[in-house]
């Protein structure tokens, strides 16, 4: 079970590296990741207190979550040696921090740019190039340092994303119960009742969240934040990940104009809720409150679009048992689903 040491929120925090790193301990060569935008955003401010804090940064500019792409960051912490490496950006350079780090047994630094999904914290990283994306296990961050006003400054679009990715475990919990019910498979009680009580925060705060104040903002991070605590307790993104992720990848595939990644598994978890017989326009009501998407239109895809990838979902990983794989749909019951919750019209 691997935790944050450090996690540290809120405005102007990017200041507090040289005590954080004092408190860990950190000395000598460190990299930071990242990418030419978050990097003038705030790489080099982090760079700066760095050096500050006694130690020697350099930075390598990150492209994508590619395995050729990975093997190239892998290839330069072998040759760099640094001690220490800092994820400054968004989804794809965290999770590109924290598969590089741990494959040569670095400890990262999660600093987070904007807050689209629950990558910040959590020690799963997604990987694309492939005919599918998939999900390995790397390590935690050995410490978070989101600085609200660095990430305000980012379209807040990428915020609705994140609620969509955190509203969307109500469906994950629900099929994680289901699997253990059904086929036996392990179901961590804590773990799921952690990504619960976020989902439900998020909800709660949907009206703040969409005023755009920086409370509504800090809301948020907790969430995410506990979302990959709860992935590092239960040892896999179970409590985070079901059925209305296995949607959002296999629009991904059908249409490669997609949304966000938060953006679907929010409507994905509209969809899923509905299969599963839950309170699915509590879920519609609240991503409607923030601002998020919740139909094909809004979506910027094509309705049949939505109902192929319902119907294909369970395909995408056939060993993770949802109520997609219970139910097996047919085409024509996803063109149902979709219609009855509004997606399509």
């Amino acid at each position: 079970m691997q935790l944050p040491r450090e996690v540290i929120i809120g405005e102007s925090t990017l200041h507090r590296i040289p005590e954080v790193a004092s408190r860990l301990g950190l000395k000598g060569k460190a990299l930071v990741l990242s990418d030419t935008q978050c990097y003038n955003l705030a790489g080099k401010t982090v760079s700066g207190f760095l050096e500050e804090a006694g130690l020697a940064p350099d930075f390598f500019l990150v492209k994508s979550m590619s395995v050729d792409d990975l093997i190239t960051v892998e290839k330069q912490l072998k040759e760099q040696k640094p001690r220490v490496v800092f994820g400054v950006g968004g989804g794809t350079i965290i999770d590109a921090a924290k598969i590089s780090s741990a494959s040569q047994n670095i400890p990262f630094i999660s600093i987070p740019t904007t807050v689209s999904h629950d990558g910040v914290a959590s020690p799963l990283a997604s990987v694309k190039g492939s005919d599918k994306p998939y999900t390995v296990l790397a390590q935690a961050p050995m410490a978070i340092i989101a600085d609200t006003e660095v990430i305000s400054k980012a379209p807040w679009r990428f915020m609705f994303s994140g609620c969509g990715d955190i509203i969307s475990k109500f469906t994950a919990v629900k099929d994680w119960r289901l699997a253990h019910i059904e086929r036996g498979e392990y179901y961590g009680g804590y773990a799921a009742s952690l990504a619960l009580m976020s989902a439900k925060l998020v909800t709660a705060n949907a009206d703040l969240i969409a005023h755009k104040k920086e409370e509504g903002l800090r809301v948020l991070l907790e969430a995410l934040i506990s979302c990959g605590v709860a992935m590092s307790i239960a040892g896999s993104s179970r409590p985070c990940s079901g059925s209305e992720h296995l949607f959002s990848h296999a629009l991904d595939i059908i249409n490669t104009q997609h949304a966000m990644h938060g953006e679907q598994c929010g409507v994905g978890a509209i969809l899923t809720s509905f299969l599963h017989g839950s309170n699915w326009q509590q879920i519609k009501v609240a991503l409607q409150k923030i601002g998020a998407p919740v139909t094909a239109h809004e979506l910027g895809v094509k309705d049949m679009d939505i109902v192929k990838a319902l119907q294909v979902a369970a395909r995408i990983r056939p060993e993770r048992y949802t109520i997609l794989h219970k139910l097996n749909l047919g085409f024509d019951a996803c063109e149902t689903v979709a219609r009855a919750t509004g997606i399509i019209s």
